[in-house]
């Protein structure tokens, strides 16, 4: 028969009068953790006790129940309530609802209190940000979300921004598939559709970390400390109903401004309100951008202007200020340095004389009507103005008539006067006329009158329709390869003939000439430099120089062979085959870029079976021998005649080793290995390599001269003559 199962009996519940209750010694807590005993009270009075006390009853000696109970599990709850009791928020006999334990129970007091403190299980943070918004969506205000749970409102909006994020991410947080710190990185952005969006691009990526998150969510946006919001004001974007993203969580600088293009109309608008205050100043034009390009004055003459002159109460606050600051100076002259507050005070008067000192500058009625001003936006978002600038086309003609006479420039601005960067439009005879990008603000182009002249294209147009005529004519050449020559030779004989001017070509093809800044005294009259300098007089007498057309037409009907030539010499100005020195700061050629080109420049050796020595260089004194070191002297002679004749001049002084070892190498065909080809080299060591000289290995009779054995010793002398 099988055995019933055992009923479980509960511990029963009982109201027990708070003066009947003490701590036992029993309960495992020790140390102070979590909420604190003083907030505990608070939520008990607000709310009442939520959990009743594990109790036992108190025995005598004899195992007879006192009416007194202890306290195991529970004992911060008796402790908030003790507090209770002491302010008198709390009647002593006040009955304090309990669960029994069985005095006589198996399981010991200490037990009962560890496991209450283990069994527990915290609330998972997603559970809490939840419940405030439950809570708020009840009635309840951040600022009593907060006073009933002990923390403060920001956190309160912390946590109800958290539960904001789109429900498929707070789901991940809840599997624990991403950081609470990730999680906050998406509150910035309050679109779940573009969260959602940024969480595919990173979960998989190895850059997932918060900061890379709030980047992407805020990629389209502009800081708040952007110099446009600085000029309008964050308070001005919003009442325009412009939003703004913020980051609860860390320091956000003020937070991102989400609509750029309204921002930007604001700015437009109050530099424009600007401009129009400007204009009761007399201007003839004022031109209006939230940046300046570099140049942007180039080619205007500005006016010079003469600073106002103070007023009379100007000038009274300046020398009251001036006062004050000359008499702290003098009482604090004697100390090694300003008491804090002193030393502001005089930061403070300096500032202030130098706002008066700083005085607007008055211009000559006449040259205002013919100059204008600029108006744009500081680095640190103030308002910028630069007054007076004339521009080429508005100076008097008579000005004008003298100076392209006797061809000096306007007001010292040189031969580009006529080429300033910024071109507005044509003037109003009705007064100043502001422009933004060189177009009147505001004018609607469909409005213009039509008076049936031809006026140039607008220049955004000529840019696209060029740009498809230039798709035409690359399509056209890639199937024209004699037409592509002779574009290419156009373009190179440009460059190779006519250096100085060589600009504006319709091709994107050149040959730089390549400057040898380190060359030896000789370069210029050796074989090869006469070489290229002949065929340079020869193919220069015979072009058509300086006429485009007439360079054509002569290209185009030479022969074939003529065509390539002329190719290859051009060609050659471009070759590079220098080593540098390597610029570890990025300015300059790379160590892999050398490699390269080294690398390159044996390849182009190969192929036009480049030999030094046929080209002419040798080993003198000067070219080499004389500026390496003795050893590397010995390994020249070594290379080229042989062990025994280097070990004939290790003796020697440098200079005297050099001299010798010139004359024993003249017509060796030795070559320093910068020099040789290395498709040349052999490996099995065998063949002589190639630039080491044929007689390397082959010992002979040297005839040297007399100083060169008088110092030798006898041994020596008798290995010379057994060679």
């Amino acid at each position: 028969m099988a055995k019933a199962a055992q009923n479980i009996t509960l511990s029963p519940s009982r109201d027990i009068p708070f003066n009947k209750l003490v701590l036992s010694q029993s309960n495992v807590r020790r140390i102070k953790a979590g909420v604190s005993v003083e907030e505990l009270a608070e939520d008990i009075a607000r709310r009442g006790l939520l959990q009743s006390l594990n109790v036992r009853p108190v025995l005598d000696a004899d195992g007879v129940e006192t009416g007194m109970f202890e306290i195991p599990a529970g004992g911060r709850r008796f402790q908030a309530l003790s507090l209770l009791v002491k302010q008198k928020r709390l009647a002593k006999a006040a009955p304090i609802p309990c669960i029994v334990r069985d005095a006589a129970s198996e399981i010991l007091a200490e037990d009962d209190s560890l496991a209450e403190n283990m069994q527990r299980v915290a609330l998972h943070p997603l559970d809490q940000f939840r419940a405030f918004v439950a809570l708020r969506e009840k009635g309840q205000g951040e600022e009593a979300i907060a006073a009933a749970f002990f923390v403060t409102p920001q956190i309160v909006k912390q946590r109800l921004k958290l539960a904001s994020v789109a429900p498929a991410l707070l789901e991940i947080y809840a599997e624990d598939g991403m950081t609470l710190e990730q999680l906050m990185a998406f509150t910035v952005n309050p679109d779940h559709a573009r969260q959602a969006q940024v969480w595919d691009a990173v979960k998989n990526s190895w850059n997932k970390e918060p900061y890379a998150i709030r980047r992407m969510l805020t990629e389209t946006s502009v800081r708040a400390s952007d110099r446009r919001t600085v000029f309008v004001g964050v308070d001005v974007y919003e009442a325009a109903g412009g939003v703004v993203l913020r980051d609860l969580f860390q320091c956000d600088d003020g937070g991102w401004l989400e609509d750029p293009a309204l921002l930007d109309r604001l700015v437009a608008e109050k530099l424009q309100a600007e401009a129009e205050a400007l204009a009761s100043e007399g201007w003839k034009w004022i031109e209006v951008a939230t940046d300046l390009p570099y140049g942007y004055s180039h080619g205007l003459r500005r006016l010079a202007g003469d600073p106002a002159p103070m007023t009379d109460e100007e000038s009274a606050a300046h020398a009251t200020l001036l006062a004050e600051y000359r008499a702290l100076e003098e009482e604090y002259s004697g100390q090694d340095e300003y008491p804090e507050e002193i030393d502001a005070r005089l930061g403070q008067l300096e500032l202030a004389m130098e706002a008066l000192e700083q005085r607007p500058l008055k211009f000559d009625p006449v040259e205002v009507a013919r100059a204008g001003v600029f108006v744009t936006l500081d680095r640190d978002g103030s308002l910028a103005i630069y007054r007076g600038y004339v521009r080429p086309e508005d100076e008097p003609r008579e000005e004008t008539a003298v100076h392209d006479g006797d061809g000096a420039d306007a007001m010292g601005q040189g031969g580009d006067v006529g080429g300033s960067s910024w071109k507005p439009s044509a003037t109003s005879a009705g007064g100043t006329v502001i422009t933004s990008g060189g177009q009147p603000i505001g004018a609607d182009s469909s409005e213009e009158d039509d008076d049936g002249a031809l006026k140039p294209l607008p220049e955004r147009l000529v840019m696209e329709l060029t740009a498809h005529r230039t798709l035409a004519m690359r399509e056209a050449i890639g199937r024209s390869p004699d037409v592509a020559l002779t574009l290419l030779l156009l373009k190179l004989v440009t460059d190779t003939f006519r250096t100085s001017s060589a600009t504006g070509s319709c091709l994107e093809a050149s040959v730089r000439h390549v400057y040898m800044s380190a060359q030896a005294p000789d370069l210029k009259d050796s074989v090869v430099a006469k070489l290229v300098d002949e065929r340079h007089v020869a193919w220069e007498a015979d072009l058509p120089l300086g006429d485009d057309a007439a360079l054509w037409d002569y290209l185009s009907v030479l022969d074939q062979g003529s065509r390539l030539a002329l190719l290859a010499h051009c060609l050659s100005f471009g070759i590079n085959a220098l080593h540098e020195k390597v610029n570890p700061y990025g300015a300059g050629i790379s160590a892999s870029g050398l490699t390269r080109r080294m690398a390159h420049a044996d390849l182009v050796a190969r192929a036009v079976d480049l030999d030094m020595v046929e080209a002419g260089w040798e080993p003198t004194v000067d070219a080499y021998l004389n500026r390496v070191p003795k050893a590397r002297i010995l390994e020249a002679v070594r290379e080229a005649k042989g062990e025994g004749t280097a070990q004939l001049l290790d003796h020697l002084k440098k200079g005297e080793m050099a001299t010798e070892a010139e004359r024993l190498l003249k017509g060796s065909g030795w070559l320093p290995e910068v020099l040789r080809r290395a498709d040349l080299a052999v490996d099995d060591g065998e063949e002589i390599a190639e630039g080491q000289g044929e007689d390397a290995g082959q010992p002979e009779d040297v005839d040297l001269p007399a100083f060169l054995t008088a110092d030798l010793p006898e041994n020596a002398a008798s290995m010379m003559a057994a060679e």
